[in-house]
This record gives C-alpha cells, sequence and structure tokens, in this order.
C-alpha cells in the first residue's frame, strides 16, 4: 500500500480516489484555495458536492493550509490543479517537497514563453522551480469522463515521462481492471496533443450549434470539423515535437469531450450565433482551459510564420477559433480551407 496525495480537489483531482482506493492505498485529498467548501464537505460526511457521491472510504480531506500533514510519507504527489493553477502549484506545493518525491500531473495545457515558445506543462513546471532542482513530473492523457471514472467505466489513457522506471511504478499503483494505462516517453506529444483537444472541441462543437439552428441533426459537418481537427493536431504536435501516436490519445479524448462539457457548450452557442461575449455571460463561473490553448497556439503560429515558416495555412479552423475569440469574428467556418498540407 502506498500512500498518495492528491492536490486539487475539482472533478479529475477527486475522481483519482477511485482506482487509488481501488488498489487499496492511503489516499489524502488536499483542496486549493478555490476547494475549501468541497473539502469542508468531504471532513463532514465523505460527499464530494461537485461529483454529487461519496469518495470511497478511507479518502481524507485536506485544506490547503494542511499540506505539509498530507506530504508526510507521501509515495506520490498528484497534481490535480488546473492549468491556471501551474504557477500557484510551483510555488505552493513543488517548492515544499523533495526532489525524490515523484509527481503526477493531470494538468491539461501548454505554456508560451516570452520568445513565443510553446512548452507542455512538465517543461513549464521544470522552469518554475528553483534552478537545480530535479523533479520527475510525469502527466497522464486520454479519454476519461471524471464521473464514468468515479463509476468505474472502461477507458484507455497513456502515462508519459522521462524515466520508464517511474511510469511503470505509477501504472502499478493507479492501473486497476477499468482504468487501462499505457506507458510512453512520448512526453511533448503527449501534453501537446491532450491540451490541444480541449481547443479542437470547441472548434468541432460549432457544427452542433450550426444543427441547432437548423432544427435537424447533422453528421457531416461535424465529421468534417472532426478531421480537420485532428489535421491540426497532428500538424501542431509534430511543431511541438511530439509523434504522431499521441495525437490517438487526443483525438479519443476529443471524441469524448465533444460529447459533453463545457468545450463543447461553448462552441456549441458559437455555432448558434452567439459571440464569444455573449456566450461567456451565458456560462458565468465556468473555467475554459481550452481559451488560453487557442490564444497561445495561434499566437505561435503568427510568430512561426513571422520567422520565415509558411505554416497558417495548415491551420485554417485552429486560427479562425482565434479570430472568434480574441477579434470579435462571427462564425463562419472556412470549409474550402480544409485538407491542406
Amino acid at each position: 500500500m502506498a500512500t498518495i496525495t492528491i492536490v486539487g480537489a475539482g472533478m479529475m483531482g477527486s475522481a483519482m480516489c477511485f482506482p487509488a482506493s481501488d488498489n487499496r492505498h492511503e489516499i489524502r485529498l488536499v483542496g486549493t484555495p478555490y476547494d475549501r467548501a468541497v473539502i469542508d464537505r468531504i471532513k463532514a460526511d465523505g460527499y464530494h458536492p461537485k461529483l454529487q457521491l461519496a469518495l470511497p472510504n478511507g479518502v481524507r480531506g485536506y485544506q490547503i493550509e494542511e499540506l505539509p500533514a498530507a506530504l508526510e510519507g507521501c509515495d506520490l504527489l498528484v497534481s490535480g490543479v488546473p492549468s491556471f493553477g501551474i504557477d500557484w502549484f510551483a510555488e505552493a506545493v513543488l517548492s515544499a517537497i523533495p526532489d525524490s518525491l515523484k509527481v503526477l500531473s493531470l494538468t491539461k495545457g501548454l505554456e508560451m514563453e516570452a520568445d513565443g515558445a510553446l512548452l507542455p506543462i512538465s517543461q513549464a513546471y521544470a522552469r518554475k522551480v528553483a534552478a537545480g532542482r530535479k523533479l520527475s513530473i510525469n502527466s497522464i492523457g486520454g479519454p476519461c469522463i471524471s464521473t464514468e471514472l468515479c463509476a468505474r467505466q472502461h477507458t484507455t489513457v497513456a502515462l508519459c515521462g522521462d524515466e520508464p522506471e517511474t511510469l511503470a511504478w505509477i501504472k502499478s499503483l493507479l492501473a486497476t481492471p477499468y482504468y487501462h494505462i499505457n506507458l510512453t516517453t512520448d512526453v511533448a506529444g503527449i501534453e501537446c496533443a491532450v491540451a490541444l483537444k480541449n481547443a479542437y472541441a470547441v472548434g468541432v462543437s460549432l457544427a452542433i450549434g450550426l444543427a441547432d439552428t437548423q432544427g435537424v441533426p447533422l453528421c457531416n459537418p461535424q465529421a468534417s470539423l472532426f478531421g480537420q481537427a485532428v489535421r491540426e493536431m497532428l500538424a501542431l504536435t509534430r511543431m511541438l515535437g511530439g509523434h504522431t501516436d499521441a495525437v490517438i490519445y487526443a483525438t479519443s479524448d476529443l471524441y469524448v469531450t465533444i460529447n459533453g462539457g463545457r468545450n463543447r457548450k461553448l462552441g456549441e452557442l458559437l455555432g448558434q450565433g452567439d459571440t464569444y461575449q455573449e456566450a461567456m455571460r451565458k456560462l458565468s463561473g465556468v473555467t475554459l482551459e481550452s481559451i488560453s490553448i487557442i490564444t497561445r497556439a495561434a499566437e505561435y503560429v503568427r510568430r512561426r510564420e513571422q520567422k520565415g515558416d509558411n505554416c497558417r495555412r495548415l491551420f485554417p479552423l485552429l486560427m479562425h477559433l482565434d479570430e472568434i475569440i480574441n477579434q470579435g469574428a462571427q462564425v463562419n467556418i472556412p470549409w474550402d480551407a480544409f485538407g491542406r498540407h
């Protein structure tokens, strides 16, 4: 039995309690400053108000001030914070652990450097910790809806990192008969591809909104956008140093994301004719990591183009999403630009 400390009591961080508990580990769930009410409820009766179910027996809740106690004797640290919280996680949590403690990140996102470079999450963390430190930061990605993980439904994900032995050890802690884990050292590929799928989930979901305006379900437009999304994810993943096999996991994740969730809802509202500002008012209080990913990926493409790389033509869907979100454009899908190489 191992001791696993999860920081971030949101949907996915909390859902990881289920496979970990099924493998009989001790689980300490630490809330961020935004999770106080959730942790109070877990401490009171074990019920998670956002997941709307009871967590497994033996999961203990900790407020962020109790982090030192939650880290004492910890074998694996899991980050369940969203991408906008990685600066906080690096400063408040990573600074408090020894280099020997292995880290698993569930976070999906891309960080932009001052020179326009895009970094996957593990590289971003490495830049944010003190010079000279060597932390083992690993990531997991693939199709995994938090509520279905809690319900112990089958899924297959990819666990990536630089150390095969560490990956095998983490897999031994978390793999179950329903939570299937494959291992890869393609860190850039997995981390970049599964971040990009959040952006492209908005793009594919434009067709769902367009179909709503016509009053009939339509498959062809959505399938065409899905194909273009995969094409662009492949190109971006290659440009960011990843292998194309990683996009298989991102494609699977894209599939589940457009079948429900926050990013689908944004795309649907935009496709129905809402401006970005109108859609965000309707989604008040909802955190969307896709927005920063679209913005940063589009800026990355523009900067590459400024340096002489004629790559913008490869990303008509991404650039149109950026126009909608950051330039106030209405939806006008560039169908004839799709399929270029």
